[in-house]
């Protein structure tokens, strides 16, 4: 064999030894890389992805607000993110709006303390200012909150006594207007029912429209802004007594000079009139300071739901 054959079979040799030792390190370079990814943050639609720390190392200047999932993440970025970009402006500080998959995942983050701010029904109020020590400073201004059953137009028996034996919607089991105090009253009134949670209140709206379930539980102010073709196919059934309604509250970590700034900021949004591109889109008519007591009528109920959930 020439020398120059033998230089070429060796060099094609070499060659290829390089190649796959290239890719053996490529390969490993991949595993280790693959090993030390952090663990991807769980979906909340489109709103800000914002890896949660209990206190983030620019607080207090940056903070989270936590939005009761009632509607789809989606639905509350648009209708939230107008007073959030307002308050931040105001404060000259950042807002990250946050929500959950679900309202039981939002109530366990509410237990958890993760969210500085948070916008919470009344008996979420009730139970996390006693586990958790948030409290309100501000509240829907003109507003109290009501619980609504709702039905097919087209249905024949409009009568909660029809829904005897069914399987009805409600967004969890511990939604306050919607699901608890609806439940409530058909039980005392001898409607045997099995209750079906579908995370949230437009859920409820969609599965009746669709004929899923002959009824469901949400509120007024949801279902005034769900989706126009599922509102126009339903009827308001039956409405509950009026309740002090959701709290604007804050976990204890948050400073006092901060809540008295926000109280300030929301208390200039004072006519919907004025401010129609923030409060419309969220259904206020305004802001009002709120203080713990206000929300006595829905301790006294005596409620128990969370407290059974540790």
């Amino acid at each position: 064999m020439k020398l120059n054959q033998v230089l070429s079979k060796g060099l094609t040799l070499i060659s290829a030894q390089f190649k796959f030792l290239t890719l053996l390190i490529s390969l490993s370079s991949l595993i280790f890389s693959f090993g030390c990814m952090p663990e991807p943050q769980e979906s909340e639609g489109t709103l800000s992805v914002y890896p949660w720390k209990q206190v983030s190392k620019d607080f207090p200047h940056v903070l989270t607000l936590g939005i009761v999932p009632q509607q789809a993440p989606s639905a509350l970025e648009r209708r939230w993110a107008p007073l959030v970009e307002y308050l931040e402006k105001e404060l000259d500080l950042t807002i990250y709006l946050k929500t959950a998959s679900s309202i039981p995942t939002f109530e366990a983050r509410c237990r958890e303390g993760r969210y500085d701010l948070a916008y919470m029904n009344p008996y979420h109020y009730v139970a996390f200012s006693e586990a958790t020590g948030y409290r309100a400073f501000a509240r829907q201004k003109d507003k109290r909150i009501k619980g609504i059953m709702v039905m097919r137009k087209d249905r024949e028996d409009q009568s909660l006594a029809s829904l005897d034996q069914s399987k009805l919607a409600f967004p969890s089991p511990a939604a306050f207007a919607a699901s608890l105090l609806t439940r409530a009253h058909l039980k005392s009134i001898n409607v045997a029912f099995e209750p079906v949670y579908v995370r949230s209140h437009d859920s409820v709206y969609k599965a009746v429209a669709e004929g899923l379930y002959p009824s469901g539980g949400g509120v007024k102010r949801t279902f005034a802004s769900t989706d126009p073709k599922v509102r126009e196919q339903l009827k308001i059934a039956w409405t509950t007594k009026a309740f002090t309604p959701h709290a604007l509250a804050s976990h204890p970590r948050v400073p006092q000079f901060i809540i008295n700034n926000i109280q300030v900021a929301l208390a200039k949004l004072d006519a919907k009139a004025k401010f129609p591109h923030i409060l419309k889109p969220i259904n206020f008519n305004g802001f009002i300071k709120a203080q713990h007591e206000d929300w006595d009528d829905v301790k006294a109920l005596g409620l128990t739901e969370l407290a059974r959930k540790k």
